[in-house]
């Protein structure tokens, strides 16, 4: 498979996991309100079980195409969300033994995470 096919693949992932995070994420802040980031919340938490889901089935349960790869984990997850491949590698330190880098990963993402946030939040003002 070239190049330019894989990108299709991953594009059409791309496309189809940002409209249903859009959705998604719209419908739950209009049916629970927006003083929690609910939207957030169920979106990052689905596409790390689908991301689990899907991951492992194709790793240990059926041999599948690589255009499934691309365009389930890569295109659609990557797109619907992020914080599913990072709870996703967490839980595959863990299992395979590193908690102590399982661990160390939770935090320091978060903390790197929180501080990106706040710094491109901080050069936006002063700007």
């Amino acid at each position: 498979m070239d190049i330019f096919i894989k990108t299709l693949w991953v594009g059409l992932g791309g496309f189809l996991g940002a409209n249903a995070r859009y959705w998604l994420g719209g419908w739950v802040a209009q049916r629970y309100g927006t003083e929690f980031p609910w939207g957030t919340f169920v979106i990052n938490v689905s596409g790390a079980f689908i991301l689990g889901l899907f991951a492992t089935v194709i790793s240990e349960r059926i041999i599948a195409a690589p255009h499934w790869r691309l365009l389930v984990a890569i295109g659609f997850v990557g797109a619907y969300t992020t914080f599913s491949t990072f709870e996703y590698e967490t839980l595959t330190l863990a299992e395979g033994g590193a908690m102590p880098r399982a661990i160390a990963n939770v935090v320091f993402s978060v903390l790197a995470g929180f501080l990106a946030v706040w710094l491109g939040a901080r050069l936006a003002r002063v700007i």
